[in-house]
């Protein structure tokens, strides 16, 4: 085991400051992406992991935030690839997990936003959580997910408009505004 040096061993210290500043946001783009609070957790666990095994290739001054939403975004599916080749179909579980009786209440709650959120294809779920839950710009969402900004505007738009009709609200530009 060799020692580390004290520029090494401070650069530790700020990456780690930077890591755990970014907690709460990890755990809700997480949990926005899997829908269960656990295994959520675990892939925000899982990504932390991964960024602190590889925190030498971070380039400091670079955009942290932004680094880290790519892995877990990148974790996300690399873990629904490995589950979707693990998990056993059983219809009668199915049939009971997947029936809910109807809302007869007025008001959205946020458990149906969240339900309405999983119904979304996935590239528009995920830009709505990181732009509209997260407060990233659109150039740091285009950066995350690897496309450019007008697709990412587009995503965005769509996923409103779905989402609003999930939702029957009237106008889908009220979820999520946000100015960039």
């Amino acid at each position: 085991m060799t020692a580390q040096s004290p520029a090494d061993v401070e650069a530790d210290v700020i990456f780690r400051n930077l890591l755990v500043a970014l907690i709460p946001s990890l755990r809700s783009f997480s949990r926005g992406l899997c829908g269960g609070r656990d295994m959520a957790d675990d892939l925000a666990q899982d990504a932390m992991t991964r960024a602190w095994a590889a925190r030498a290739s971070f380039t400091p001054g670079s955009n942290f935030r932004a680094w880290m939403f790519m892995i877990l975004r990148n974790q996300f599916y690399t873990t629904v690839r490995r589950n979707s080749r693990m998990v056993s179909w059983d219809p009668e579980i199915a049939e009971r997990v997947l029936v809910q009786a109807p809302s007869q209440q007025d008001a959205i709650h946020v458990a149906d936003v969240a339900k309405a959120l999983q119904k979304l294809p996935p590239e528009q779920r995920e830009i709505l959580l990181l732009i509209g839950a997260n407060g990233v710009s659109y150039i740091e969402a285009a950066e995350i997910v690897g496309c450019a900004v007008g697709t990412v505007k587009s995503r965005l738009a769509r996923g409103r408009k779905a989402l609003a009709t999930l939702l029957d609200l009237e106008n889908g530009d009220a979820l999520f505004d946000r100015v960039t």
